[in-house]
């Protein structure tokens, strides 16, 4: 990925110098402003969000959630292990509020603990919804768009929801299905392997 980048950036700056000399120093110099401007930005949102997750932890709100989404979090994941449910509850509720970097080490604490159950299930499907994820808040989007000077930042609320919910929907459904015709397929070769035996 670094070559293909770097291949871009080195056509890009060759062809800025034949176009327009003058310009390219300044497009560099604005470039890396904006790039640091937004980086800046995500720091900020992170910080309050990783901030209010470790208040949530320490306060017990954590655990509260783990418990309302318990049951959800129970059938959807097939486990029966307190410490991977409370990860997965404080995981989902990060993606639900759009901080996706907030939740990634909630997703990592959770897979350790289902790899010790050897559930394999759950740790596929945590991944399948954490790259769909079903977002009730794009607040990480909310925010770069007022950052970047949006007169309405939260335009973005309804068509976000909408699409998430259909690809996190689609995500699941087309997982569940494919662990199912791949048992099916399992089942059939071992019925062929144990006819052939006998």
């Amino acid at each position: 990925m670094n070559a293909i980048f770097t291949v871009v950036f080195i056509a890009s700056a060759a062809t800025m110098l034949f176009i327009a000399p003058d310009e390219l120093l300044p497009t560099l110099l604005g470039g890396a402003e904006s790039s640091a401007k937004m980086a800046l930005t995500l720091f900020c949102i992170y910080a309050v969000w990783m901030g209010l997750s470790k208040l949530a932890e320490k306060s017990g709100l954590s655990k509260g959630a783990a418990k309302v989404l318990k049951p959800l979090s129970k059938k959807l994941f097939k486990t029966e292990n307190e410490t991977a449910l409370e990860n997965l509850a404080m995981n989902l509720s990060c993606n639900l509020l759009g901080i996706g970097g907030a939740a990634t080490p909630y997703a990592v604490k959770a897979i350790g603990e289902l790899e010790k159950d050897k559930n394999t299930f759950a740790q596929k499907l945590l991944f399948v919804i954490n790259s769909t994820s079903i977002q009730l808040i794009p607040s990480t989007v909310i925010a770069l768009r007022a950052g970047a000077g949006s007169a309405s930042s939260f335009d973005i609320f309804l068509p976000s929801l909408i699409c998430t919910c259909v690809s996190t929907g689609l995500g699941v459904a087309l997982f569940v299905l494919s662990q199912k015709v791949g048992g099916m397929r399992f089942i059939k070769k071992r019925k062929r392997k144990a006819g052939f035996k006998g």
